[in-house]
């Protein structure tokens, strides 16, 4: 029987063990699929008292296709593995290119140095393909989301999706640190760059839907791994 969580998400997560998996989990201090915990990295010594990463080490390595939610009334868990499955089967792995260390906002994240069409294809069509699974938006987590400024387009997707980052509004990427001071932002820069430069010389592969579920303490784990197979 699968473990009740709070709330799913479909994500990416680098293969288990491969490079950037290894190396992501020793930043953020956590695996999200092992339960592993790590000390922070030798080179970089910003991380040490652990806060720059407290946010994205709750979540686990990943890169989000669709946002964390609620199942909807009536619905469960198997049966949003079964469809995420089966519309795993359908689709060909995605090839990611090489990644490099990119400043979003406040904080940083891997991202493709040029992202394929088909990510964001595939992103979209698992936010509405799975969207029947999905409880709506409470009024506090429709504010939460409007509190950092929303454009029109993005209120629309909010209002349709739950989440306004999505379709043509998602930049995907990995997120590796919280928001970072003024003064953090280029040495910390600079140790992701260190830290992450084997993978970074690599090309990627999305080879696979990544199911999470979030615990009572709001940690998320790695429920299962759905192949692409098409």
């Amino acid at each position: 029987m699968l473990r009740h969580y709070d709330r799913y998400a479909l994500y990416y997560a680098p293969a288990q063990g491969c490079r950037l998996a290894r190396l992501g989990a020793q930043w953020l201090g956590r695996d999200a699929e092992t339960g592993a915990v790590f000390d922070p990295p030798a080179a970089a010594p910003a991380l040490a008292h652990g806060g720059i990463t407290a946010s994205p080490r709750r979540y686990g390595l990943h890169g989000t296709l669709k946002p964390p939610m609620r199942l909807a009334a009536g619905r469960s868990a198997s049966e949003l593995m079964r469809e995420a499955g089966a519309l795993a089967e359908s689709y060909a792995p995605i090839a990611l290119g090489r990644l490099r260390v990119a400043r979003i906002g406040r904080f940083l994240a891997l991202v493709p140095e040029a992202p394929p069409p088909a990510l964001n294809t595939f992103a979209a069509v698992v936010v509405e393909a799975l969207d029947g699974y999905r409880a709506p938006a409470t009024d506090s987590e429709l504010a939460r989301r409007r509190a950092a400024g929303l454009t029109p387009r993005q209120e629309a997707l909010l209002e349709r999706w739950g989440y306004p980052y999505v379709m043509e509004e998602l930049r995907f990427h990995v997120t590796l640190t919280g928001p970072l001071e003024d003064g953090e932002i280029e040495p910390v820069t600079a140790a992701a760059e260190a830290h992450f430069a084997p993978a970074l010389a690599q090309t990627h592969v999305m080879a696979s839907l990544a199911v999470f579920g979030e615990d009572a303490d709001g940690v998320f784990h790695l429920v299962r791994r759905l192949p692409l197979r098409g």
